[in-house]
């Protein structure tokens, strides 16, 4: 157990951050699975945005890493432009 009271406030502030960072990254992998299961490119475009809007906020944060959010935000763009 940690001694310093920075680091027992540290403990508490990085479980919290951990939890917050998990339900997003959740949230946004089932947008992706969501985004990525449609048929449709007039539901799919809106989608889109939304999805590529929570990868960008992931990797500004560091939860994801920049090249990641790239990849994807590339690979769903192409799916989408690929629907009829």
């Amino acid at each position: 157990m940690a001694n310093h009271k920075s680091s027992i406030k540290r403990i508490r502030s990085n479980a919290a951050k951990r939890l917050r960072n998990r339900y997003q990254a959740k949230t946004t992998r089932n947008a992706i699975k969501r985004l990525r299961s449609t048929t449709a490119k007039a539901e799919a475009a809106p989608l889109l945005s939304k999805v590529i809007s929570m990868l960008d906020r992931l990797a500004k944060k560091n939860v994801i890493h920049k090249n990641k959010a790239s990849n994807n935000k590339s690979k769903l763009t192409k799916f989408v432009n690929t629907l009829a």
